[in-house]
């Protein structure tokens, strides 16, 4: 099909591309809106004894609280993990080169497959989908919907991993991205004049701002002279235009409300 979105997860020994081992890979694609199409694909690849022997041991538990480790004698080969993923891709995505790979920092992922599964590699498109991109600018720009967003359970298996993946996409497509059909083209392409327009503190020469405000105005979080103002904005906590936003308490740890959802931890995978 046409615009498909090919989302794959690794679960790897560790992220060392010189000595650590791919042992899981896991695969779903989805259509434009995000609706899953495929049957999901879950691979367990038996890794060199090395790589398993120099597991750290952080990466140890992970692995077995996740009940991975115990899956991995009975793993198949790289190269059969690797056609059973062709199959798929081959009967949903008929035409290489076209579908992006998706995911949560991927590409440390696609490093993996790139050296594992350069057949798989090759299949996909040169682009990416990284949904952590999109996360790093809502919490950014939009706080509330950032601490608001679905809690990740992190099970640490390459299939559920990238469950989480598409909900995670589809509730900040739901939050912030403009509702269909989207701006008109008039509309567009005026955005596009604006953008061009700008000068380097972030203003028109006529004054005028992005926002419909002027420099210095109140509630402007940049002045004319291009100082900060203590002026609203996503950095005050709220969106963009809508001023400070409401108060919450703060943990005293990390500078984030004390009711925010965790932030994922560090992972192998």
């Amino acid at each position: 099909m046409t615009d498909a979105l090919v989302w794959i997860d690794c679960e790897m020994t560790g992220l060392d591309l010189r000595s650590d081992a791919l042992i899981e890979v896991a695969m779903l694609i989805t259509d434009a809106e995000l609706n899953v199409i495929s049957d999901g694909i879950d691979v367990v690849i038996k890794p060199p004894d090395e790589a398993l022997a120099s597991m750290p041991d952080v990466v140890r538990q992970m692995h077995t609280a996740s009940g991975l480790l115990d899956e991995l004698p009975h793993g198949v080969s790289l190269a059969e993990a690797e056609e059973r993923l062709l199959g798929v891709l081959r009967e949903y995505v008929p035409e290489a080169g076209k579908a992006p790979l998706c995911g949560n920092t991927i590409a440390t992922d696609r490093a993996f497959l790139a050296r594992d599964m350069p057949a798989v590699d090759a299949y996909l498109h040169y682009r990416m989908i990284d949904v952590s991109s999109i996360k790093e600018l809502v919490r950014r720009w939009y706080p509330r919907v950032y601490f608001a967003s679905p809690e990740k359970k992190s099970a640490h298996r390459a299939l559920a991993d990238i469950r989480e993946s598409i909900d995670e996409l589809r509730y900040y497509r739901e939050t912030i991205f403009v509702p269909l059909p989207g701006p008109d083209s008039d509309t567009a392409r005026a955005a596009a004049a604006r953008i061009l327009g700008l000068t380097p503190n972030g203003g028109h020469p006529n004054g005028e701002r992005l926002d419909g405000g002027h420099p210095g105005a109140a509630g402007d979080e940049t002045a004319a002279n291009g100082e900060a103002t203590a002026g609203g904005g996503p950095a005050a906590g709220g969106e963009p235009g809508e001023g400070p936003g409401p108060e919450r308490p703060l943990d005293g740890a990390d500078g984030r409300p004390a009711d925010a959802v965790p932030l994922d931890p560090p992972a192998s995978g």
